[in-house]
């Protein structure tokens, strides 16, 4: 039976030199009250100290909050995950050289934890080449403390003369995962979530590698009241449960309480669910809408690409396509920012070892994602750039797999006045970054890898839309109202190539009104 213990003693159970493995979605699923303890615990005894980290998705609310509690100098040494965009305690360690940063595909690094449960030597895939992960490139090395540090974590292998990248199981000593209820027996059950991410999966690679597994939760119930078939972790796996303080042991990081509609328990209006302000993103997010195709299974990510779904919402389309996360959700309205990763009425929820399964094997119709800079033969950059470092998230696994893929995003960065004015676009005031570069900072979207799939590529924002050819990206659509040499192709690095034929964009995008969009 395991022990209920506080949430400092199980932030006691970290020793030296342990491999730590953190559950989570951004602000989902979060084991805060444990993660609150290990902190306080280092500032005061300087103890634990050179961890390694293992998480899997982005766990952090952009503040102090998940991951960020790792931010320490000393704490850890090494972190291994997905994407840090939203921890920035531990963005500033990695920038400034002073931890290990590797940085993998979150669906490799989700399938990574089987491998570790099953005592495989680690994930072997397609994902990630001839991209920054690719060791012909850099390995998935974020920075030179990873360089100079001699850990590898991926290997490119042969195989029936095809290349594939071996992503490096490794054993975990400690992992803290949160559930919603444990009975008396150590049973977890999760229903109430937002989303299932990997709790079974950590719990078990912590087991079966001999290491301690900790469950922080919202409530301990009698044993054997929790129904079989809401089990999601047996007690015979879990060593302590923590009953966590209900200031951080809660559905969401980002809000308090429990929203009956995060994890389909009840369905509200769509209609309650404001539109999206008709701005530049708008723009973007109403081009992109036009690509998706009823009963189309679709991905959307982080920023501009998260409004595609409240277009459709909008435009009482929602119901045409199934709308999918990286997280495991599928269906519903798609939240964005600190709430990506859960839906307003979901249709179902996946566990997110599940769903990369889908999208790997091409499941995914048409993904939405965002772009930091571009060249001239179509890569992609979304990881490290303007002195961050970010990662991938989920951005590989789904653009090198999906059928279509649209990146879609601003034309240029930076504080910028764009203004819409009778059905036209008045570019005031450019932002001052440009994003189509002659070389980018890091790869991590190939080009070369998608023209030789055959995928068919956009590239979509306010004033311009590409698309990839064999040769490079080729312009095909500008806005109205914009000069194609003083507003495209003076803010570009490189000349690209350009259509035959330059169509104006749909001139319904540029009216504050339902473009009467059908699918």
């Amino acid at each position: 039976m395991p022990k209920v213990i506080t949430s400092r003693e199980a932030a006691a159970l970290v020793q030296d030199n342990m491999t730590v493995a953190v559950g989570g979605f951004i602000t989902y699923g979060v084991p805060e009250d444990c993660l609150v303890s290990l902190q306080k615990r280092y500032v005061e005894t300087s103890s634990p100290k050179d961890l390694t980290l293992l998480h899997i998705a982005a766990v952090g609310d952009g503040a102090q909050g998940g991951a960020n509690h790792f931010g320490e100098l000393g704490l850890c040494k090494r972190m291994i995950c997905a994407h840090i965009g939203l921890e920035p305690r531990l963005n500033a360690l990695a920038v400034s050289n002073q931890i290990e940063a590797f940085l993998i595909p979150q669906g490799v690094a989700s399938h990574l934890t089987r491998a570790i449960a099953g005592k495989k030597p680690g994930v072997l895939t397609h994902v990630g080449l001839k991209t920054f992960c690719d060791p012909r490139l850099e390995g998935c090395k974020a920075n030179q403390a990873a360089r100079d540090g001699g850990h590898e974590v991926v290997e490119l292998v042969h195989i029936g003369e095809k290349d594939y990248l071996l992503y490096k199981s490794m054993p975990i000593d400690v992992c803290f995962v949160k559930g919603v209820l444990a009975d008396e027996s150590g049973n977890i059950s999760l229903k109430g979530e937002a989303n299932i991410t990997e709790q079974l999966e950590l719990a078990a690679a912590a087991h079966n590698s001999g290491g301690i597994v900790v469950v922080e939760v919202e409530k301990l119930v009698q044993a054997g009241t929790i129904p079989a078939n809401e089990v999601a972790i047996h007690g015979f796996m879990v060593d302590y449960v923590v009953v966590g303080d209900p200031a951080y042991t809660r559905q969401c990081l980002a809000y308090e309480g429990y929203r009956a509609e995060m994890c389909g328990a009840l369905k509200i209006p769509v209609s309650e669910v404001a539109p999206a302000p008709f701005d530049v993103r708008k723009l973007i997010a109403r081009r992109c809408a036009f690509e998706i195709q009823a009963g189309q299974l679709v991905n959307l990510g982080l920023g501009v690409p998260d409004l595609v779904g409240k277009i459709l919402a909008e435009e009482g389309c929602s119901d045409a396509i199934t709308l999918s996360i990286e997280s495991g959700v599928l269906g519903g309205v798609t939240l964005g920012g600190t709430l990506l990763g859960g839906t307003i009425n979901p249709e179902s929820i996946y566990k997110m070892p599940d769903i990369f399964d889908i999208y790997d094997g091409g499941g995914i119709d048409a993904g939405f994602l965002g772009a930091a800079e571009i060249d001239a033969m179509g890569n992609v950059n979304v990881s490290k750039f303007a002195g961050r470092v970010v990662g991938p998230g989920g951005f590989i696994n789904i653009t090198q797999n999906a059928k279509k893929v649209c990146f879609a995003g601003t034309f240029t960065a930076g504080k910028m006045q764009i203004e819409i004015r009778d059905g036209k676009l008045d570019i005031v005031k450019d932002g001052g970054s440009i994003k189509f570069k002659k070389a980018l900072e890091q790869v991590t979207y190939s080009g070369e890898y998608a023209a030789e799939a055959g995928q068919e590529a956009l590239y979509v924002t306010e004033r311009a839309v590409f698309k990839l050819t064999p040769k490079g990206i080729m312009l095909t659509e500008i806005a109205p109202g914009v000069d194609l040499q003083c507003d495209i192709l003076d803010k570009m690095e490189f000349r690209p190539l350009i259509a035959e034929e330059v169509k104006e964009m749909d001139s319904r995008i540029f009216r504050d009104e339902k473009m009467g969009l059908t699918l």
